[in-house]
């Protein structure tokens, strides 16, 4: 039996940027076109350190009816859920209440290649295949909504990132993906041992972020992918999100 490659860790320059992110100061360049939400690519410079990041303010968000104003938080939560878990496939993201639109995350962005997302990787670059399931294991217990094929990145460095986290974390059942490939496999053990102890206690950083009825129900989906140990299946069809891309 191949084993599959070890997966990429992060590199000095993705870590050097969160702390970039978190001090430096930041400027618009300009506005993503393809957003439901304003979200803006800016320069973020500390010192003589300068990175591109993602900007999504609180104020910019078009109003849900099923998840609350200020999905900053829920973005923030998801990468410190990725960071906790030792999965480090969230970019590094910070919340920031002094961007020139008030409140909202802040992301590094990823140099990757476009042309590839979760349909390409998935058919034509097997290597990746222990990433996807790890990164589809993430959305399942995160209950992402929102899992589109290019919101799966593919770096130079030949790792994964999911961007776009910001309708995750909800108490009921809202997952919608296009990761549906590895329904009824088992999931490697040593990923379930990575998410045993989020079933007894929520780390405090992510539990602050989420509602308390919210992180009873992360420790819920938790429990229930202990217990089955295998990727689910969409028996109704209708989970995707759309676009699909």
């Amino acid at each position: 039996m191949t084993q599959e490659p070890e997966v990429p860790t992060p590199h000095n320059d993705t870590l050097l940027g969160a702390e970039v992110l978190r001090c430096g100061q930041f400027r618009l360049l300009g506005q993503l076109a393809n957003s439901s939400n304003e979200t803006f690519l800016v320069e973020v410079t500390h010192g003589t350190e300068q990175v591109w990041g993602i900007y999504k303010p609180e104020l910019g968000e078009r109003p849900l009816m099923d998840f609350d104003h200020g999905l900053h938080r829920r973005e923030f939560a998801a990468y410190l859920l990725s960071e906790a878990l030792g999965w480090h496939q969230v970019p590094a993201t910070v919340i920031r209440d002094d961007g020139p639109l008030g409140i909202g995350s802040l992301q590094l962005f990823i140099d990757h290649n476009p042309a590839e997302h979760f349909f390409t990787l998935f058919e034509h670059k097997p290597e990746t295949h222990q990433q996807l399931r790890r990164l589809t294991l993430f959305d399942l217990i995160a209950n992402n909504a929102d899992r589109k094929s290019g919101h799966v990145l593919y770096d130079n460095h030949g790792k994964i990132w999911g961007i776009d986290h910001g309708l995750c974390f909800a108490a009921a059942t809202k997952l919608r993906t296009v990761m549906w490939e590895f329904a009824d496999e088992d999931i490697a053990q040593d990923l379930l041992d990575d998410i045993a102890p989020f079933a007894e206690q929520v780390p405090e950083t992510i539990a602050t972020q989420l509602s308390s009825v919210e992180v009873s129900a992360l420790q819920d989906r938790i429990h229930k992918v202990l217990e089955t140990g295998t990727y689910p299946r969409d028996v109704t069809g209708r989970r995707f999100p759309w676009p699909l891309i």
